[in-house]
């Protein structure tokens, strides 16, 4: 999707559709929507007027102009209503305009106005912003592996805006929201690749190809100098498959941040997970290919983070394995002795996520960092717990949590605070290790954050458990198509910015 800028009246603007915006209950449309009306002779109070059109979020209505403007279409969505209207309604909106576009075989461009900006008084460039993301994201669609490719939706934006003091702030709106988009998008594509094209090595080739290009430093770790290292816990999830495992770093440190104590991210990054011997069931197994959810946002968010230049030193760590049987495959009754000395007992070969990141973690307590996020689609019980609406979270600082909810709140990416409660570390302590990798159902979700932060040392952590928001069956809204959501990814560039 490309974005230009223009100045002008959207009501004059040559192009195959323009989008104008109404709230819900206006009966009277004005600004850009009301001037669109009047040169129509009062066809969206028509259409309001007979209860074809009410406003409603989401909502779209289609009109064809018969000449009376430059753009044979105009397309009219809702906002819902004004006292609810925030950024994210912007965005959605945009998106559900896209989507609406998408399915009209004469619009290749189209030019729109910037939801919010007016009379739902948000700030003109993070109106400016919400537009693009929810224009770029409603396009987004999945690698094809067909032989025909999937007829395309519109490829160009024109967003007007008519006030020419207000033009420099829409454009750094645009250009930030283009930049995030495509953060997510590369997330995307990441996750919803088939797991024989993304496995470790392939996916640190990517992410080095992209480091390469932004201007990130990027370095990979192999099997060996794990080996070295002592990152025992990790390598054994590795070790029945055919993929040698990879630890990516990716570092964004701007002049003079070089010494600056890093915000660090880390993915869990499981190209595929069978289970390993504790084998998962063969139902949805295929989907098992977005367990590495965690690493594609932070992959792009380090992405977005480097082309926005984020005024601070970000260090992100992509831990990339497969996990699968054979006959080297770790097993249940396996103890494992990882980077920091610690043993842990191997109850279940499919909770594989907290190993790798038990590994992980250890190793960025190197770079003496202010604080680590880790990120990762950890355990079904997440979806009980929460369903689809917010990631959990769950910290042992304060001052990290309510950074991460105020980032949450920025990005409309939620997140719900967890129990980390000690009486959790109970239910993991090991029979003849320190700690067992599964504290059974009851309470899955804290106890595997327990166990993961047995393994930090040092530095205020947080883990965001996104099995419940990373991947969907169905689309759940016009932001994205059925697959991976790239969830993670604006949350991260707000945080990274603001912490």
């Amino acid at each position: 999707m490309q974005f230009s800028i223009s100045q002008g009246n959207i009501a004059t603007t040559a192009a195959d559709c323009i989008v104008v915006n109404l709230f819900e209950g206006v009966e009277a449309p004005g600004g850009a929507t009301g001037a669109v009306d009047a040169a129509l002779g009062g066809a969206i109070r028509n259409l309001i007027a007979a209860g074809d059109f009410d406003g409603k979020a989401g909502a779209t209505a289609l009109l064809y102009t018969n000449g009376k403007l430059p753009a044979p279409r105009v397309l009219i969505v809702g906002l819902g209503k004004a006292e609810k209207f925030d950024a994210h309604g912007a965005r959605k909106a945009a998106a559900a305009a896209y989507k609406a576009l998408a399915k009209l075989k004469g619009v290749k461009q189209f030019a729109t106005i910037v939801h919010g900006a007016g009379s739902g008084d948000l700030d003109a460039a993070a109106a400016a912003q919400a537009v693009v993301e929810g224009t770029a994201l409603a396009s987004y669609r999945t690698p094809n592996y067909k032989r025909e490719a999937p007829e395309p939706g519109p490829t160009q934006c024109t967003v007007v805006e008519y006030d020419a003091a207000r033009l420099s702030n829409i454009e750094a709106g645009v250009r930030r929201g283009e930049r995030i988009a495509a953060g997510v998008n590369l997330a995307r594509d990441l996750s919803n690749e088939p797991p024989n094209v993304l496995y470790p090595v392939a996916m640190a080739q990517r992410a080095q190809t992209m480091a390469a290009a932004t201007g990130l430093r990027c370095t990979i770790l192999g099997e060996e100098t794990m080996r070295e290292l002592g990152m025992n816990i990790l390598l054994a999830v590795s070790r029945g498959s055919a993929h040698e495992a990879q630890l990516v770093i990716l570092e964004h440190a701007p002049a003079g941040t070089e010494s600056q104590p890093p915000l660090v991210l880390v993915g869990k990054g499981i190209t595929f997970d069978t289970g390993g011997i504790s084998i998962k069931p063969s139902e949805r197994m295929e989907e098992m290919k977005h367990d590495m959810s965690g690493a594609a946002a932070v992959i792009g968010a380090m992405q977005a983070i480097a082309e926005l230049g984020a005024p601070r030193r970000v260090i992100g760590v992509a831990a990339c394995v497969e996990n699968m049987p054979d006959g080297n495959a770790f097993r249940p009754g396996d103890i494992l002795t990882g980077m920091t000395g610690k043993s842990a007992e191997i109850l279940s070969t499919d909770a594989e996520g907290r190993l790798i990141l038990a590994d992980a973690l250890a190793y960025v307590a190197r770079f003496a960092p202010k604080a680590v996020v880790d990120l990762a689609t950890l355990t079904g019980a997440i979806g009980v717990a929460l369903g689809q609406q917010a990631a959990g979270l769950f910290s042992n600082n304060d001052d990290l949590q309510a950074a991460l909810m105020a980032a949450s709140a920025k990005s409309a990416e939620r997140l719900w605070p967890m129990p980390m409660w000690d009486e959790y570390m109970e239910a993991i302590k090991g029979d003849m290790a320190e700690v067992k990798n599964s504290g059974g159902r009851a309470g899955g979700v804290s106890t595997s954050a327990k166990f993961i932060e047995h393994f930090t040392e040092g530095y205020p952590w947080a883990h965001l458990d996104i099995a419940n928001v990373a991947w969907t069956t169905t689309e759940r809204d016009a932001l994205g198509p059925k697959g991976a959501t790239g969830y993670g990814v604006r949350l991260l560039v707000d945080l990274a910015e603001a912490y």
